[in-house]
């Protein structure tokens, strides 16, 4: 079957075209911006990519077109394909019929962490010997891919709590049916489909509506709004991580990458890994709680994630030069930059940080957190914040509402200059942006030799 895919290079349209061709079908697909490490992985794997999305790419007609939620009506593509009558479907729909049907489903749901998590889960189950099949919005180092089929009956999604479609507006994860779910966190964003929080809640409900009374719900102690959610109704077993929950930890270093894990009461071991930051001991809680649910015993969970690599763009260290270290991350939510940071600022001391910030994600772009970003930064010792010329708020004002120096600059250059100017060996130099930010990590690179 020939299968052509609109929106192709956003990380879950992309994981799924890798599984198409798994599955043996014939892929092509195109997207507006064909960026790394998306484009590399979908090339390497022969899919045909197009740039644009003009509606000749259709003709000869396709069996079936992917649309992706990145789309939306007035798109030439899309319009080409309704007026012609064209059989369509959402990416997540399609997974849920041709990959997801009778496996046992692990699905990792939150603001944060669904792609560490993820990528933590599958690692596990792999060492363990279980092969899972995987479904990652990004590219696990331990793996290289983000999604393959599996020949077992286990399979790990990263639940987004995403629209599925401009034709279907239910959150992707509606779809997938899993057995074992991780609700790792819940806070306000996606400010482009979802009004509030309570919104965000009542999709994250009607996950917990599909999770059977076999399965199993696993969520942390310090989260209102899950705790909101269960009580809306729940008929499946549930089990708690952190502070008096039935998984919990003792820290064994400041910075998260040593800690001791207890299973109510009971020691299970001890985590030592690279990972920084208490959001990643937080989501090693929750890997070992779901590994536990299909029969991987906590011991051998711990020595996987002792082998754990992370995942690229989450906190991926992509050079150093002249003792100056370059990091890329994905953080696009305050909390998540602030977690960030923590965790790099205590496995540094006080060796200089700088944060380099685009706000480039709808909630961004719309401005809805703009209130929390002054405060989200306090462990760096400078921020350069991006403000691209489409942005609607006043950057600069927010900014200034920053206890860390902080400037802005409307330019990749002006960027480049101002660390050259402030960098010297020993500093640390944090890009996070959710998109590709113009190659700035490589120019960065190089302007520095």
């Amino acid at each position: 079957m020939h299968i052509h895919i609109l929106g192709i290079c956003g990380t879950f349209m992309g994981s799924m075209a890798v599984l198409a061709k798994e599955l043996g079908h014939h892929v092509t697909g195109s997207d507006a911006n064909v960026y790394p490490p998306m484009s590399t992985q979908l090339q390497a794997q022969g899919i045909e990519l197009t740039q644009g999305y003009d509606p000749a790419q259709l003709d000869p007609a396709p069996d079936l077109v992917v649309i992706g939620n990145a789309m939306s009506r007035g798109n030439p593509a899309v319009e080409y394909v309704l007026n012609k009558g064209l059989p369509y479907v959402s990416g997540p729909q399609w997974l849920a019929d041709h990959v997801l049907q009778g496996r046992w489903v692990l699905a990792v749901a939150g603001t944060h962490g669904k792609t560490t998590t993820s990528s933590m889960l599958a690692w596990v189950l792999e060492h363990a010997g279980m092969s899972p099949g995987f479904l990652i919005g990004g590219v696990p180092q331990n793996f290289s891919v983000s999604a393959r089929l599996g020949d077992t009956p286990f399979f790990v999604i990263e639940a987004d709590e995403y629209d599925s479609a401009f034709f279907d507006k239910r959150s992707k994860f509606v779809h997938y049916r899993p057995r074992t779910a991780i609700l790792n966190n819940l806070e306000f964003d996606h400010a482009d489909i979802f009004p509030d929080l309570p919104a965000i809640e009542r999709q994250f409900h009607h996950l917990v509506r599909t999770i059977p009374s076999e399965g199993l719900i696993i969520h942390p102690t310090t989260e209102p709004a899950l705790q909101r959610v269960i009580e809306m109704g729940c008929w499946t077993p549930v089990q708690t991580t952190g502070a008096g929950g039935q998984w919990q930890v003792k820290l064994l270093s400041e910075d998260g990458s040593k800690f001791e894990v207890m299973f109510e009461g009971d020691s299970q071991g001890v985590v030592e890994w690279d990972m920084t930051g208490q959001h990643n001991v937080a989501n090693a809680l929750a890997t070992l709680a779901a590994a536990r649910h299909v029969g991987v015993v906590p011991s051998m969970a711990i020595a996987a994630l002792s082998a754990f690599k992370s995942v690229k763009r989450r906190m991926e260290k992509v050079a150093e030069v002249r003792g100056i270290t370059i990091y890329d991350d994905f953080a696009h939510h305050p909390t998540a930059i602030a977690t960030t940071l923590d965790g790099l600022r205590k496995r540094i001391g006080d060796a200089p940080l700088i944060a380099i910030i685009e706000p480039r994600s709808n909630s961004m772009k719309l401005g809805a957190h703009r209130d929390g970003l002054p405060e989200s930064v306090v462990d760096a010792d400078q921020v350069i914040w991006y403000a691209p010329a489409n942005l609607g708020w006043d950057l600069a004002g927010t900014a200034a509402l920053c206890t860390v120096p902080s400037i802005v600059s409307d330019s990749l250059e002006g960027i480049i200059e101002r660390v050259k100017s402030q960098a010297q060996p020993g500093t640390h130099v944090v890009i996070m942006s959710n998109g590709g930010f113009g190659g700035l990590h490589g120019k960065l690179a190089e302007a520095l030799k």
